[in-house]
């Protein structure tokens, strides 16, 4: 884990027979006598039940209107929280095994996801740069039922300008003998869109502002952004753009991306025009805040990224939640919630978590909610957020489609 410390230093430093998972529940079952949050604006409902059969929400109300079948299985949410499956919207899939799936000890890889993601309420995780090949291996291997865990969206391998892989990121690829290709020319990197396209990826990252060195960065040209983000929109895929300082992250809203995959502190704080012209472009922010406190610098302040997001969010823009967990080794998301906290309010934290990526994704018909018919992504919290907002990590189940991925002692 000492090469994911570096690696996160250099962002900050810059003044910028296959095993099986069982499930603890895999029959239809039902949660009785939670408080529920069924979505970011819906008032509490007081000792709720959820009916889940197939894998889907069968019936959600309260007690004395929802009848548990006779038989089915109980979990008691007594003096406990339900929200919708959590959304992390920017993680890494690049520890070795993850790296490797196809030759990793399966038992392994699921232990990797559940430290990382399921442990923490993450249902579903959006892969901000791995590896095409690897990416997808391990989702179909998820999606086969050979591990158990989150519902894995990824862009896949990232596009770097030429002579522009960032500083921390050539010994990990080197280590792991994975080659990412820079963009010599623009037909070439759309043509690689266009197969990563067809190999499955969910979106495409570009990194419009890439770390060289201490002081060094390089902004990709306007040009290739803005063939690659209409070839991707062509393919229906959102594009990310990693932005490091102001240029990299103008250039990048000016030429179509769709999401910011981090504050950029460098860039100062975001008055009424620039909150105007990120909401008019529909660009969303995933701010990984954490990352600016976990690995401090005296040119990022926390400060200056809390005002970003408390400025995005209050002029009416979208606020995704996520870590960069993977490309950091923390995982807990404590500190997360507790900075989101400091720039809105906790339905706003529960709506980047929820309904706002599923909504971004386009999932909103399956996931976000918990509501009748939607898939049963649920998250079963020890605490209540609208209280205390840290309480999103004191989580107690999570459910991804009816099956238990986690459960606290």
């Amino acid at each position: 884990m000492k090469r994911l410390r570096m690696v996160a230093a250099w962002l900050v430093a810059w003044p910028c027979a296959w095993f099986v998972s069982e499930p603890a529940l895999a029959d239809d079952f039902a949660i009785t006598g939670a408080r529920i949050y069924a979505d970011p604006q819906a008032p509490a409902l007081e000792d709720g039940v959820v009916i889940v059969r197939d894998g889907r929400i069968a019936a959600v109300g309260p007690r004395a209107k929802v009848a548990v079948p006779r038989g089915m299985k109980v979990v008691s949410g007594a003096g406990r929280t339900l929200v919708a499956g959590f959304w992390n919207s920017h993680v890494h899939l690049l520890t070795h095994d993850l790296l490797h799936p196809e030759a990793a000890d399966p038992a392994k890889l699921e232990g990797q996801l559940r430290d990382m993601f399921t442990r923490w309420g993450f249902t579903t995780v959006f892969d901000l740069a791995s590896s095409t090949a690897s990416a997808t291996a391990l989702r179909g291997m998820i999606g086969a039922h050979r591990i158990a865990g989150p519902q894995i969206l990824t862009v896949g391998d990232p596009f770097f300008p030429k002579d522009g892989t960032p500083v921390y990121a050539r010994p990990l690829y080197e280590a792991e003998h994975i080659a990412i290709p820079e963009i010599r020319s623009t037909p070439e990197a759309v043509a690689r869109l266009d197969r990563q396209a067809q190999a499955g990826v969910n979106g495409v990252k570009l990194f419009t502002g890439a770390i060289l060195g201490a002081e060094e960065v390089m902004v990709m040209p306007a040009d290739q952004i803005r063939a690659l983000t209409a070839e991707a929109h062509r393919h229906h895929l959102p594009v990310f753009a990693h932005p490091t300082n102001r240029e990299g992250m103008e250039v990048a809203v000016d030429n179509g991306v769709d999401v910011l995959a981090h504050a950029a502190p460098i860039a100062g704080p975001w008055d009424a025009a620039k909150v105007r012209k990120l909401v008019s472009a529909h660009v969303a922010l995933v701010p990984t805040m954490m990352l600016f406190e976990v690995y401090p610098a005296e040119s990022t302040p926390v400060s200056t990224v809390v005002q970003q997001v408390r400025a995005l969010s209050e002029g009416g823009g979208d606020v995704l939640f996520g870590t960069d967990a993977g490309f950091m080794d923390v995982f807990d998301p404590t500190a997360e919630y507790r900075l989101m906290a400091q720039a809105m309010d906790w339905r706003h934290v529960l709506a980047a978590l929820t309904t706002t990526p599923a909504r971004r994704f386009g999932q909103s018909d399956t996931r976000g909610r918990i509501a009748k018919g939607q898939g049963a992504d649920m998250v079963l919290l020890n605490g209540d957020p609208a209280t205390d907002a840290t309480a999103f990590s004191k989580v107690a189940m999570t459910i991804r489609a009816g099956e238990v991925l986690w459960e606290a002692d």
